[in-house]
């Protein structure tokens, strides 16, 4: 058997929901998972409940009497459920256990969701949903119609987000799955959302960045060869501090867009339909949640474009201090093949003015042996002299010519 396959087999079990009946409290808290904060959390859930937590686990379900708290871990993010039965006539919008608001107190400013889901029998509810103080709710039927949800998206003075949902057909399994659904609709809108103030940030950046461009385009356009290394000097820069911005922003962006896709699963998995003439929950929450995700990933586009036009300036840039060093070159080259012809000729010349010289003193010897033959009283015919002394000459200075020419050929 693989030695991976018993743990990929239980991925499918490995986020069960809360399942309950109503009538209920359901407090959810997400954290920021920076600078040990899980760990922290944990600890003092060891402390409450009396139990060491799995650390390795990525979930786990725990019960405190009549309630139950689930703590779970994200890539990003941490979170924790904690499910309380309603008593009757009880409080609609109670403020969180002493745990909750202990652990939220202590790590407020990494508290990026806070959610107060109140489950009615639709026996029981008070059948408006500004009798629990929700003004100008949106509202939708979910569930293939067997229970209904509302919400006016207005945070508490504690910054807690309220939901009522009004149960009609639910089972134990089916009510925890969709309120489930409705807590990480919130959870990732948050989380996909972070990435919007670095977004407006950004912006106002890849403004500058881009007139600075079209500036360096233009000078690139004008400019002479004496002025293109402090021109590509300005490119790399620029080139440097779009990398770092991106470096930055990449994996914000990234995490937008997946946290998005979640977003929008889940809304499809509640099956809405209209409730009188108030908005659908889908339809209100999208109205401004994509447009954000759409600004991003914009923002995103735009500088990855923006370093790509850089990108092929410094090319073309670089392009053409190649093709200017590489005609330097070719003058160069063709001085230099000038400067050889020229050598050449000036060689040859001396190479046969070298030969006349040799010839010259060469027969000038040969003169002064044969007057010194006929000063001694031995002398000779000149028709002799030339027939014996003519090939001689002529065979050392075509030797002399032969050994040059091997010269010139190493």
């Amino acid at each position: 058997m693989h030695p991976q396959r018993a743990r990929l087999h239980n991925e499918l079990h490995a986020r069960p929901s809360i399942y309950f009946e109503e009538p209920a409290h359901l407090h959810h808290y997400a954290f920021l998972d920076a600078d040990g904060i899980a760990a922290d959390i944990l600890h003092r859930v060891a402390e409450v409940t009396g139990r060491t937590p799995d650390i390795e686990a990525a979930q786990e379900i725990l019960e405190l009497g009549d309630q139950t708290l689930k703590w779970e871990r994200h890539t990003e993010f941490f979170t924790l459920t904690l499910l309380v039965p309603r008593p009757a006539r009880g409080e609609s919008w109670p403020p969180p256990p002493p745990l909750l608001a202990e652990v939220a107190a202590q790590h407020s400013r990494a508290l990026i969701s806070a959610s107060l889901i109140l489950v009615e029998a639709e026996t029981s509810w008070e059948g408006d949903p500004e009798a629990y103080g929700l003004r100008d709710p949106a509202g939708s039927s979910v569930g293939d119609d067997d229970a209904t949800v509302w919400s006016d998206f207005r945070l508490t003075a504690a910054g807690v987000n309220r939901l009522l949902l009004v149960n009609r057909g639910l089972n134990a399994f089916r009510l925890g799955r969709m309120t489930r659904r409705l807590l990480e609709i919130e959870t990732y809108r948050m989380m996909a959302s972070l990435a919007l103030p670095l977004a407006k940030e950004m912006s106002l950046e890849l403004r500058d960045h881009e007139l600075e461009l079209g500036e360096l385009s233009e000078r690139n356009t004008e400019s002479d060869a004496a002025n293109a290394k402090p021109l590509l000097a300005a490119i790399s820069s620029l080139s440097a501090r779009l990398e770092r911005s991106g470096a930055r922003s990449r994996q914000r962006f990234n995490a937008t867009e997946a946290y998005a896709r979640i977003v929008y699963t889940r809304i499809d998995e509640l099956r809405e339909s209209r409730v009188g003439d108030s908005p659908r929950l889908g339809t209100f929450i999208l109205r401004r949640f994509r447009p954000t995700v759409h600004f991003c990933a914009a923002i995103h586009q735009r500088q990855k474009s923006l370093a790509e036009s850089v990108a092929r300036l410094n090319d073309l840039l670089r392009t053409r201090a190649q093709v200017e060093i590489e005609e330097q070159n070719s003058e160069i080259l063709q001085s230099l093949n000038e400067r050889t012809s020229s050598q050449l000729k000036i060689q040859k010349a001396v190479e046969g003015l070298s030969i006349i010289v040799i010839s010259y003193y060469l027969f000038s010897l040969f003169k002064l042996g044969l007057q010194s033959l006929d000063a001694l009283g031995m002398p000779i015919v000149p028709a002799v002299a030339a027939v014996i002394l003519a090939p001689l000459g002529l065979g050392i200075i075509g030797v002399l010519a032969w050994r040059i020419w091997r010269v010139k050929q190493h």
